[in-house]
């Protein structure tokens, strides 16, 4: 088995309010490739973009009706948001002690912070081409530093670094409302995006996954950014997808498949939320011996919205189902 990951982990968020307890959860039902938890629960600052948005270098954000919006200085909002991801990486720590092996750690990607962030004005950092660049090149130093932490806290950690890009395909088919609601921004040039995600993602020298629970997840131009992984919502995938699906997999991207629900629900049992990945094999006349090498099983997205016993359950269930996909790959 590749060694760069493991058969499963979890997506990033996780419901409630205490650190200790979501670290202690993350590292517990992933012995073998855990990751730091993020609970947007919390409030403004422990939000996706928010948590992002207080790793940025001399960029700024606070909270306004509409949004994150850049500002000239950090405020409260910016010191909220870098306190509780330092009380999450002090949680990490206590339960990583002597811990060898992949660790992942996930940030909001350059196109969703673009779509998310408002400039000064109101209207969203994606309608200014100048803007994008300054916040791309912001968030990789943040990113550059956050990950350097990170190896200081857990010496023994190969981090991954996930970057979470549910927008990423409204972006490239300009889908992104303005401001007004009344229009939406023009499309960006797939060449700028791929561009871009490939400088972000190449101030980290081990691995980088993409993650997407939307549909229509751009696999070709995510392989060609040099990602070494895709995470994205397995419900979504349409026979559409095969082609691209198909030659990820023999390129040696790893498959990051969410086939377990994000909220509560009754869970089937482990084969039964892998059987789709077992046919979708079929269907591309791939080697079965390769589900081990390829996948690694999680939920579909984030698991904020559920509740913390259904969200221990599913992360125990993901390992479950990644042992019977290994165990039983015909």
């Amino acid at each position: 088995m590749n060694d760069t990951f493991a058969p499963a982990t979890g997506i990033g968020s996780l419901p409630g309010h205490d650190a200790r307890e979501a670290a202690r959860t993350a590292t517990g039902s992933f012995e073998d490739f855990p990751f730091l938890p993020e609970l947007p629960a919390r409030g403004p600052g422990a939000d996706m973009i928010g948590r992002t948005a207080g790793m940025l270098v001399e960029l700024y954000a606070r909270v306004e009706p509409s949004g994150w919006r850049l500002g000239d200085r950090p405020g409260r909002d910016t010191k909220r948001a870098r306190a509780w991801l330092g009380e999450d990486l002090d949680a990490l720590e206590e339960f990583t002690q002597g811990y060898e092996g992949p660790l992942k750690v996930q940030a909001v990607g350059p196109w969703t912070l673009a779509a998310a962030l408002e400039l000064r004005g109101g209207e969203a950092v994606l309608s200014d081409p100048g803007a994008c660049r300054d916040l791309a090149a912001s968030l990789a130093e943040g990113l550059r530093l956050h990950l350097a932490e990170l190896k200081r806290r857990v010496p023994g950690a190969r981090p991954v670094l996930q970057l979470d890009e549910p927008s990423l395909t409204a972006v490239l088919r300009g889908q992104v409302r303005t401001a007004s609601g009344y229009r939406t921004h023009r499309a960006v040039d797939r060449q700028a995006v791929e561009a871009t995600l490939r400088e972000v993602a190449g101030v980290h020298d081990g691995p980088v996954v993409v993650h997407s629970c939307a549909p229509d997840v751009p696999f070709a131009l995510l392989r060609r950014a040099g990602v070494a992984g895709v995470s994205f919502d397995f419900s979504l995938l349409t026979e559409r997808d095969d082609d691209t699906i198909g030659e990820a997999v023999e390129g040696g991207t790893r498959l990051f498949v969410g086939v377990v629900p994000g909220t509560d629900t009754a869970l089937s049992d482990p084969a039964g939320s892998v059987r789709g990945v077992r046919t979708l094999w079929r269907r591309l006349g791939l080697r079965p011996e390769l589900l081990a090498e390829a996948v690694t099983v999680t939920p579909a997205c984030g698991l904020a919205g559920a509740s913390p016993d259904y969200a221990r359950r599913a992360l125990a269930h993901c390992v479950r189902a990644a042992r019977s996909l290994a165990d039983n790959p015909e």
